[in-house]
């Protein structure tokens, strides 16, 4: 019964429309998203979102920043503005800017009639629209192709795999979620730069609930508050 009930949750989220964007509906209530950063179960930072509308216009602001010290001393620090900008329901502009301990990285991408037009620190060039940018909020990234990385525009090839359905507990609240590992497919790819992400969305809402991952250490997204 179980793996009947966990197909057919697979069957019903990748056969949705293939618009990648189709789902902003999803949101339209959406103002606010908080994340804790948390690296080898210590608190180092966070990650916001702000979400704001006019007519058809949804602009979504974001901003992480994070600190990894030893003895009181900064190693290292990071720090990310984005900004989204979706028109009917069609991303047409997103921009950021990183600063990656000193190492300045960024992001200029444009709608440029049904391809992207991409000017990244890493990628320069078009791509289909049906790639999508990479913040994680948007539950329809799990039926994209590929994702556009948000610090530098590289191109990362995806699969994405339907782990199941769990229960969570973040912060006191308790959470029906749909678990997802997004993970590169080129294999040819350095370790440092493969894609191997475990996300959790809300099922009911499809609202971004988790994250966790491993780059230097066990990284955790743990949801502060969505309103």
């Amino acid at each position: 019964m179980y793996r009947y009930y966990k197909l057919l949750i697979i069957i019903i989220i990748f056969s949705l429309p293939l618009n990648s964007h189709a789902h902003l509906e999803h949101y339209k209530d959406l103002n606010n998203i908080k994340f804790d950063i948390y690296r080898n179960n210590k608190h180092i930072g966070s990650h916001v979102f702000r979400f704001n509308r006019i007519d058809d216009v949804l602009e979504v602001n974001s901003k992480v920043f994070f600190e990894i010290k030893k003895l009181g001393v900064v190693l290292y620090n990071y720090h990310v503005e984005g900004k989204e900008i979706y028109k009917e329901g069609k991303l047409i502009k997103f921009n950021s800017k990183t600063d990656q301990n000193g190492k300045k990285k960024f992001v200029n991408l444009t709608l440029d009639e049904e391809d992207y037009k991409i000017d990244g620190s890493s990628y320069k060039g078009n791509v289909p629209n049906s790639y999508m940018i990479g913040t994680w909020w948007n539950h329809s990234l799990v039926k994209s192709e590929a994702q556009i990385s948000a610090v530098s525009g590289r191109i990362i090839k995806q699969k994405v795999t339907f782990i199941g359905k769990e229960k969570l507990k973040i912060n006191g609240k308790d959470y029906n979620t749909l678990h997802f590992n997004f993970s590169s497919t080129d294999k040819k790819l350095k370790k440092n730069k493969k894609l191997n992400t475990n996300i959790w969305y809300d099922e009911n809402s499809l609202n971004w609930v988790k994250a966790t991952f491993k780059k230097s250490g066990n990284w955790e997204y743990r949801l502060i508050y969505i309103d």
